[in-house]
Formats: structure tokens, sequence, C-alpha cells
């Protein structure tokens, strides 16, 4: 599955959950939206890494939730995307491979915009 049809799954799954519990989705949901699960990303992270007390939960446990909250954050930025139709494989493109190592060494060591 690429990008693409990844956000457009999530957004399914997304839509038909506001709709069920009648959950307007503007654009102050979608940022808040994000920092909730960058929130449960974060204390999954503390837990799972002992710097905050795990709750009870075994380290698999643990472990999945934080996989589970990667994946949440990771969704979010995906929707959130979506909804301003920010095209996020070519806002990768063009803010970050341009420092791809292949990229440079082709280049002499410059970005491809000529900026070093």
């Amino acid at each position: 599955m690429d990008l693409r049809q990844l956000t457009e799954a999530v957004e399914a799954v997304s839509s038909t959950y506001a709709r069920k519990h009648g959950i307007i989705r503007d654009d102050a949901w979608f940022l808040l939206k994000l920092q909730e699960e960058v929130g449960e990303l974060t204390q999954m992270f503390l837990m799972r890494s002992g710097q905050a007390r795990d709750k009870g939960h075994s380290a698999d446990e643990l472990e999945l939730g934080f996989r589970s909250e990667l994946a949440d954050v990771l969704s979010q930025i995906l929707l959130m995307a979506r909804h301003h139709g920010v095209d996020l494989e070519a806002e990768v493109e063009r803010k970050w491979m341009p420092w791809h190592p292949d990229r440079l060494s082709a280049q002499g060591g410059s970005r491809a915009d000529g900026r070093t």
C-alpha cells in the first residue's frame, strides 16, 4: 500500500468514526487530535523506557502500546495533511530528499537547490 492508499484507508476509518460519534472534524480538531495522540505516544514512550510508572503493564504490553501510538500519530498526520490538501510525498521530496547522501554526493556536497 502506498502513502495515498494508506491515507484514503485511514480517512475511511476516521470519517466513519466521526459520523458515528457526531464529531465535527474541523481545522482545530485535526490539530488537537494530533496533539492528543503525540501526548499518548509520549506517555507510552516514558512508560516503556522506565521513566514513568508502567501502570501494571507488562513489557510486551508497553511495546505494543508504543507501536500502536506511533500508528495513531502517523494516521493523524496523514489525516491532517489530507484535510489541508498537502501532498506529503511531494513535501518530503522537497524538504528532505535534497539532503539524501546520494544526492549530496552527486552534487559535490551541496544541495540540489545550490545551497550547502
